[in-house]
């Protein structure tokens, strides 16, 4: 039998189960663009930018069952593309990456020719070059089987364009079969690994458990282990949902300097921590100023993050819902009945409230208070939003202040960083789950990296609501410039009027000038979201009050300096408040 790679590309994503490719054509993979088309059951986006599709792929596969899938021209479709590789690469998240190449057959100094596997080995788990048509379809399933097998990351593979526009031999076409991968994921080391974490977590006078995005679909274990335990939970920036805020020994995010009073009163005497999914990287540990127990329980089912920053006493490598699960049962052998949290609670309760009060009385005139639009949007959407953050202040303000309580429903990038993720995270959320309401949370200086991307959103009728936190800074760098610096070098934006932004692509708009409108303005953008365009309100943000996470890591960070840079820079910040 005779198929073109085009062909054979569909096939093999249909059997995969993609439901959306996200990219550009060019003359490199036109043939597959023109067989997507045929397909019933994928849908290929066109996008403005393809890192704008690499983040919508990224927020597929986040907040789904299906995998994120990229198709783009070589050469500059990757390196746009390569922002986003490498945020879901750093962040654990799967994503196929198939690219056109230039022709294997033809001369040199082709459109486009570069050693595209040298750029994207160190952003992807691994990558394919097709060389024949009968290679395209296990090549697929296996790049597949990779990108969410162990930690989950992207794949790339390059299908030179005359191998996908021309029919060769492939032999017998085989549908895929998904593999069982249970036992791969459980525990190894087996029971006595698990006696021992249990032994010494029945013993521990203070347990706490954190959690992160390896731990997202083991909430129902986490909480029964919790509750047994009467242990606090803490998680990382990216594992925010992975454990419900309104449960009530929920924390917040982080246990060190940088996290909020509940996680650091209820960790201060923590002598046994378990640690799920996480790898203890720099924002999570509020800049590595957590302190570890020496009896830390580390349960990844990436073996290498182990002792990687922290010594472990016990290392478990496993799926986190798998060994969670045995965990428990080890416990309720070894403990009888569950312990009495209801004094941890109280002290977690009174703690949050005082820090939201903290926030609520906090008000500057003519401008918005984001506890309090938190609080209202919280009181009007409860459980049923999707919060997507970019990266900047605004990302810990919703980490601090707005609850979670859902599995998959918070997202950001973390690890990688990268600015200018949230437009198009918010576009990949909302084809994933059509039927939910989609919130992105962004700043100012991260909405101009991808705002045009809401001309996708709208050429698609989705109506995600986009709240741009407007201060014209980019103020989380703004305000660690202010105390060591006096001057703010670089992070003051240009005039911005985001309403030019919503005519121009189709957007709805509105603008919340103060806290009297929270209320009037959140209503209308939750009518307008019933409707078939995005809504974008602009928010008059008062970033006056720095969030906990901030205080901590500078002064995390400034306690680092030796007494003579110490000296150096302070000297200097006086100096220059005192000259202007």
């Amino acid at each position: 039998m005779k198929k073109s790679g085009a062909w054979l590309v569909r096939y093999a994503l249909e059997q995969i189960g993609v439901r959306h490719t996200f990219g550009i054509p060019g003359v490199h993979n036109t043939e597959i663009y023109d067989e997507l088309n045929n397909s019933e059951i994928i849908q290929p986006i066109l996008v403005t930018h393809e890192c704008g599709g690499a983040f919508m792929a990224d927020a597929v596969s986040r907040t789904s069952d299906s995998i994120g899938c990229l198709i783009v021209v070589p050469a500059a479709g990757i390196t746009h593309a390569a922002s986003g590789i490498a945020e879901a690469f750093l962040d654990g998240i799967p994503m196929l990456v198939i690219s056109g190449g230039v022709r294997t057959d033809g001369m040199a100094y082709q459109l486009h020719d570069m050693d595209q596997h040298g750029l994207m080995a160190p952003i992807t788990k691994a990558t394919y070059k097709i060389e024949r048509q009968d290679q395209i379809i296990d090549t697929i399933y296996r790049a597949y089987e990779l990108a969410i097998g162990g930690e989950p990351g992207p794949v790339f593979i390059e299908v030179p364009v005359n191998i996908s526009l021309f029919r060769d031999e492939v032999g017998e076409i085989l549908p895929y079969h998904a593999k069982n991968t249970m036992e791969e994921f459980s525990p190894i080391g087996g029971r006595e690994l698990l006696r021992k974490a249990a032994i010494k977590l029945s013993e521990a006078a203070n347990p706490g458990i954190f959690v992160g995005w390896g731990a997202v679909d083991a909430t129902a274990e986490t909480k029964a282990i919790a509750e047994w335990l009467a242990a606090p939970v803490s998680t990382t920036l990216q594992g925010l949902s992975a454990f419900p805020t309104k449960h009530p020994l929920h924390t917040g995010m982080g246990f060190g300097p940088a996290a909020v009073s509940a996680a650091r009163n209820a960790f201060k005497q923590c002598d046994c921590l378990l640690a799920v999914g996480t790898r203890f990287s720099e924002i999570p540990t509020g800049s590595f100023g957590c302190e570890v127990p020496k009896n830390l329980i580390h349960i990844d089912i990436n073996p290498a993050v182990f002792d990687a920053n922290y010594p472990t006493a016990v290392a478990i490598q496993g799926d986190a819902k798998i060994v969670l699960a045995e965990l428990y049962n080890e416990l309720c052998q070894i403990m009888p009945s569950p312990r009495d949290s209801n004094i941890l609670q109280q002290k977690i309760a009174s703690d949050k409230a005082d820090y939201k009060n903290e926030w609520l009385v906090h008000n500057v005139r003519d401008k918005v208070n984001p506890a309090r639009l938190f609080h209202q949007l919280d009181k009007k959407v409860g459980d049923d939003v999707i919060i997507v953050a970019d990266d900047g202040n605004h990302t810990f303000l919703t980490a601090e202040l707005m609850p979670i309580t859902k599995p998959r429903y918070y997202i950001s990038p973390t690890d990688f960083n990268c600015m200018g993720y949230c437009v198009p995270a918010v576009i990949g959320a909302q084809l994933a789950n059509p039927q939910a309401l989609v919130c992105g949370i962004v700043g100012d200086g991260a909405f101009l990296m991808t705002c045009m991307e809401l001309i996708t959103a709208v050429s698609m009728n989705m109506a995600p609501i986009l709240f741009v936190f407007s201060d014209g800074e980019l103020s989380q760098i703004s305000q660690t410039q202010a105390l060591p610096y006096n001057r703010k070098t670089c992070t003051v934006l240009g005039p911005l009027r985001a309403e030019g932004i919503a005519m121009a692509t189709g957007a709805e708009f509105l603008y919340m000038a103060d806290n009297r409108q929270i209320d009037a303005v959140l209503d209308n953008a939750l009518q307008l979201a019933t409707g078939d365009k995005p809504v974008i309100v602009d928010v008059n943000v008062d970033y006056s009050k720095q969030t906990q996470f901030t205080k901590g890591i500078v002064g995390t960070n400034l306690k680092r300096f030796s007494l003579s840079d110490k000296a150096r820079f302070i000297g200097r910040a006086v100096k220059r408040k005192v000259i202007g």
